[in-house]
């Protein structure tokens, strides 16, 4: 372990933790503090975890360690993510003839990854939320970091989740040369809105005909400083009615008192959309940044409207809006993947870096497979629908 690089874990029962006082350190303490307080399932009702608290080169980072929790949120349970959430979207893919051989196979990979423990992780750098952004810290403090956690979970698997090459390749470099494996996890969707050149006119014409839909449908935009705690319930409602509802009950169910908490606390930058016609708020987008990256962990509208209204495509006209006003990299997650492609943005596959070469053989085969079995038919199998 580096000697000029300190690392120590926090979150012992009592344990003071010496935020650090500059804007992450402030932001990490709004944000893990409450939950530190609390159950996490107050904040995301579908997430049962441990929390700790990483402190590597003057940075608070959250860790969460787990050790079976298969049904809670794919955020913190990697079996979700790979099995229950996987078996939930070939019910929403176009191939029906795969979805039977491919339902008994996740199936058959799930009580392999049951075995094994599967489940027994720490995630570095986790916020359980959709899509986590990484710091800029120095090459050492990732070397001392894991060197530390290997020393701290010795039982466990570590795990850093959302990583591609575009947005993290120095990170993942360094990770392979200290023995991480890269197991495919996803495909997202990056855009850079600020850059004309990175996008064609069609791509741009078609997202000044989305925004022009809020004029024509009677719709204004509210920023943060317009939004108050009163409105939580109805974008609440509007979260849940798009991503759980409608796509997943797997993707992390954000309570009331999480909207409240990030709301008043600064740590989303929330925006909606009113209708003048009714006052009701109809759609709402939560976004943060790090590092020259956005993304957007609450995206969600009135789904009992009719589709022909367009807000899916308003509320994707406002975050570029916003990303090409801030200057920032915009990463769009997964999802809509022909509506993002037509408005610009580029595909990537995103990957989770696993470490468990300190582990028991039977430990390590779930993660092998699953590597194999994602490089050899899930990447394809997305690359060629692209989904």
């Amino acid at each position: 372990m580096s000697r000029d690089i300190r690392v120590k874990v926090y979150g012992g029962s009592g344990e003071a933790v010496p935020w650090p006082d500059d804007e992450q350190g402030r932001y990490a303490q709004r944000y893990c503090q409450p939950m530190l307080e609390r159950p996490i399932a107050d904040y995301i009702a579908n997430v049962d975890t441990s929390l700790r608290l990483l402190s590597v080169a003057g940075c608070m980072l959250p860790l969460t360690v787990n050790e079976e929790q298969y049904d809670s949120s794919y955020v913190c349970s990697p079996f979700t993510h790979y099995v229950t959430y996987a078996k939930e979207e070939l019910g929403l893919t176009g191939f029906r003839r795969l979805r039977p051989p491919l339902s008994a196979l996740l199936d058959g990979i799930g009580a392999v990854l049951k075995w094994t423990a599967f489940n027994r992780v720490v995630q570095v750098n986790n916020w359980l939320l959709s899509t986590n952004l990484y710091p800029e810290l120095p090459d050492r403090a990732w070397l001392s970091a894991v060197s530390l956690l290997q020393a701290s979970f010795p039982g466990h698997a570590l795990i850093f989740r959302s990583l591609s090459r575009r947005l993290n390749g120095a990170l993942i470099d360094q990770l392979l040369q200290l023995g991480f494996r890269l197991v495919p996890s996803r495909q997202i969707y990056l855009l850079n809105p600020a850059d004309d050149a990175s996008t064609t006119s069609k791509a741009r014409w078609l997202v000044k005909r989305d925004y022009a839909l809020l004029g024509r449908h009677g719709y204004e935009r509210l920023g943060p400083s317009e939004l108050t705690t009163e409105d939580v319930p109805r974008l609440k409602e509007l979260y849940h009615a798009l991503y759980v509802q409608k796509y997943s009950a797997c993707n992390p169910q954000l309570t009331e008192r999480f909207f409240e908490t990030a709301l008043e606390q600064e740590l989303l930058q929330f925006h909606a959309l009113r209708s003048r016609q009714t006052g009701r708020i109809d759609a709402v987008l939560g976004y943060y940044r790090r590092c020259g990256v956005m993304t957007t962990p609450v995206f969600g509208y009135d789904t009992s409207q009719p589709q022909s209204l367009g807000l899916y495509r308003m509320l994707s006209a406002v975050l570029l809006d916003l990303a090409r006003r801030e200057g920032c990299l915009l990463h769009e997650s997964s999802g809509a993947a022909q509506f993002k492609r037509n408005r610009g943005a580029v595909a990537e596959i995103e990957y989770s870096a696993v470490y468990d070469r300190h582990l028991p053989v039977r430990r390590r085969v779930g993660w092998a497979a699953l590597r194999s079995v994602l490089n050899t038919l899930g990447v394809p199998l997305i690359r060629k629908y692209k989904l």
